[in-house]
């Protein structure tokens, strides 16, 4: 007994040795490895645990504020309180939906009409991801991408599964909704419409509760003067929809976040790259668990350029008036000779240097609804739409004749009906008019003496019923000198689109050009006919017409335009070839179409200011698509005119559109808008001189500050 007691203790020690061996080897093999990690690895691994990524992100601003020729705010920007979500990096659905639930006891959203069926199944897959992913089998997922799994989870929601959601929920799905919208480390607007100061300071005590959720100021556009103008300042888009998807592209490569809002039509467009400001530029700095650990504003923003425009609202609203007023008066007491007249449109500008003082449109709603409007707002038909000017553009004829050398100042020709082998017969509004020179000729509007330019010009000798032969090219010889007054050519105004009009340049049939030389045949915009008309006013220079005369940098210490930034010049687009003392001659003529015997005097022969111009009537037929499908064909008449005034020294031009009238009416539509618009521009002139008003700004050159382009 005693033998096996010692022969067993004797094994105890050799056994601990090696289990301690076995220890030490452990340790010494952990350690080596400590020390070749340390050593070959330790730099790298260091530099995992510290990686921090630095992102760069754009804060929007407000935009720049439009003003009228004198300071008048036209466009201004609202403020409102504004609710935010900046989502940072790897933010998830379930992480949104936290913070949507929190919010929800904060604010009120809307849900009405805003929550699709998918949204609420979506919903319903996050708060029961479990249960929906277990209806599928692997069979039925077999083959499927990722987003065609998640499609086919949303499909496998029944509609009694979210049809009972009651309105807390659904309130916290638009919360959702809104915050899904929001991109990486970009503010997105949450809410900024009917805000309430309890919310907003509610939100604002619980920012702690709400991550990525801030409380800031918004804006919206403002219109102290409602409508007026609006179709010319046009619109922007919404911070739901952003940029424009078409081009992503293009508003992304100049540092636009998805969400921006941008000009999509008239002077918002047109003007967006000073309009937009220079927003703020923040770097957030953030670890590998993607929390932003640091910030760092890069470039400090500022809200967008102002605008001064060339209008004069005063004078643009007594202008909507007048047309709005006339065009009811005209359809409203002839309404069966009247019944295709629809709209009126006026361009009023100065001639010498191109800048728009009131332009409108106003258009008859026929087949209003109750509530409707009866007049609306269509002041872009200057620029979109085009019409037969009738008599209108005969100073241009003239001249062209002039500068052809096939008439002189002392070229007489008598006025009757002339009479071609199978065409119709052409003669003048009033036939029989007798001889008459160049000048006689426009003051009472001859068409014999044109058709007479235009067969000269073509090499055509007219003998009674003989066939009219023309030389294929007079056509376009005509256009060309027509394209120097801006007839059928872009006028070049600073709008994202205008109309040239028609030109066909076929030849179909020589009778055309006896159609062209008396505005019968191309189509021209009220904006066109008023380049033209002041171009024959200044002399011969055709000149950009223009919406905007000055940029001007925001004033930061107190309302109205800040220094100056950069000034439109008047541009001269092209000179007329024509003789100076043959554009002094139309001048001249024009200005005996508002003398007795010419065929605006009625309309201003009591008037304290000395009128020029032209009036016009052309023959256009209207079709009507006809309830049962068939389009049916209608004569009427477009009334024009185009004038300038003081006589001796232009300082406003003006073109009068009425289209469509009935060829039996007794309207006389364009020559009382005519006399009423001009009226207006004086009376105002008159009434400002009077009580010493001196709307005019101080000379910009004393406001100009140095800036250069970002």
């Amino acid at each position: 007994m005693g033998k096996n007691s010692n022969h067993k203790k004797s094994h105890l020690p050799f056994r601990l040795n090696i289990i301690f061996f076995i220890v030490f080897l452990l340790f010494a093999g952990l350690i080596l490895q400590l020390g070749v990690v340390q050593i070959l690895t330790g730099e790298s691994a260091q530099e995992e645990i510290d990686r921090t990524e630095n992102t760069t992100t754009t804060i929007p601003v407000p935009r720049g504020e439009m003003y009228d020729r004198y300071g008048r705010v036209m466009v201004n920007n609202e403020p409102l309180y504004s609710i935010t979500y900046t989502p940072p990096k790897g933010v998830q659905a379930e992480d949104r939906l936290e913070v949507a639930e929190a919010m929800a006891q904060y604010i009120k959203m809307d849900f009405e009409d805003e929550l699709t069926d998918r949204d609420l199944r979506e919903y319903f897959f996050l708060k029961n991801e479990q249960e929906v992913t277990e209806r599928l089998s692997e069979e039925d997922l077999e083959d499927l991408d990722n987003g065609e799994v998640y499609q086919a989870q949303i499909d496998s929601i029944t509609e009694e599964e979210i049809n009972d959601f009651d309105d807390e929920t659904k309130e916290i799905i638009a919360i959702k909704k809104e915050l899904d919208k929001a991109y990486t480390l970009s503010p997105h607007v949450v809410k900024n419409a009917d805000i309430s100061q309890e919310e907003y300071s509610t939100v604002a005590e619980h920012l702690s509760e709400l991550p990525g959720v801030n409380v800031t100021s918004d804006w919206e556009r403002d219109f102290p003067y409602d409508n007026t103008f609006r179709s010319f300042i046009g619109g922007i888009t919404t911070s739901e929809q952003g940029i424009p998807r078409d081009e992503e592209d293009y508003y992304m490569s100049l540092d636009y976040s998805r969400n921006d809002r941008v000009g999509t039509s008239g002077l918002e467009e047109q003007y967006e790259s000073v309009l937009r400001g220079t927003k703020e530029k923040v770097q957030y700095t953030t670890d590998k668990n993607n929390t932003v650990i640091d910030t760092e504003v890069v470039r400090e923003g500022s809200r967008g350029k102002d605008l001064m425009l060339s209008l004069d609202v005063e004078l643009q609203q007594e202008v909507d008036d007048i047309v709005e007023e006339e065009l009811v008066k005209a359809i409203e007491e002839e309404p069966q000779a009247n019944r295709h007249m629809e709209n009126a449109i006026v361009v009023m500008s100065d001639p010498n240097n191109g800048e728009v003082l009131a332009v409108s449109g106003k258009e008859y709603n026929r087949d209003r609804e109750p509530g409707d409007d009866k007049v609306s707002d269509a002041s872009y038909q200057a620029v979109y739409n085009a019409y037969m000017p009738g008599s209108t553009v005969k100073g241009a004829t003239v001249l062209t004749g002039l500068e052809e050398g096939v008439i002189t100042p002392g070229t007489v020709v008598n006025d009757r009906t002339l009479r071609f082998q199978s065409s119709p017969n052409k003669s003048s509004y009033r036939p029989g008019i007798g001889n008459v020179n160049y000048r006689q000729a426009l003051q009472q509007s001859s068409n014999v003496y044109m058709f007479y330019i235009a067969m000269w010009m073509g090499g055509h000798e007219y003998v009674e019923n003989s066939t009219l032969n023309l030389q294929s090219d007079t056509l376009q010889r005509f256009n060309y000198h027509f394209n120097q007054f801006g007839l059928g050519v872009e006028t070049g105004i600073d709008f994202p689109y205008e109309a040239k009009g028609f030109e066909e340049m076929n030849f179909p049939n020589p009778g055309v050009v006896l159609d062209y030389s008396i505005g019968q045949y191309s189509t021209y915009t009220a904006m066109q006919l008023n380049q033209y008309v002041s171009t024959i006013a200044n002399g011969g220079n055709r000149v950009r017409p223009k919406l905007v005369k000055e940029v001007h940098n925001p004033n930061e210490e107190e309302e109205g335009l800040g220094p100056l930034y950069n000034k439109y010049d008047t541009e001269v687009m092209n000179r007329l070839t024509m003789d100076e003392t043959d554009i002094t001659r139309v001048q001249e003529a024009f200005r005996d179409v508002f003398r007795p015997g010419g065929t605006a005097y009625s309309y201003f022969d009591d008037a304290e200011y000395q009128v020029a111009g032209k009036t016009g009537t052309a023959q256009e037929s209207k079709f009507v698509q006809n309830d049962n499908g068939t389009t049916e064909r209608y004569d009427t008449l477009n009334l024009t005119m185009v004038g300038y005034a003081p006589y001796e020294n232009p300082e406003v031009a003006f073109s009068v559109m009425v289209p469509y009238t009935g060829t039996d009416s007794d309207t006389s539509i364009n020559g009382v808008i005519s006399r009423r618009i001009m009226d207006a521009y004086f009376d105002l002139k008159e009434e400002r001189e009077e009580n010493g008003i001196n709307l005019e700004l101080t000379d910009a050159d004393e406001k100009v500050e140095e800036v250069e382009e970002e």
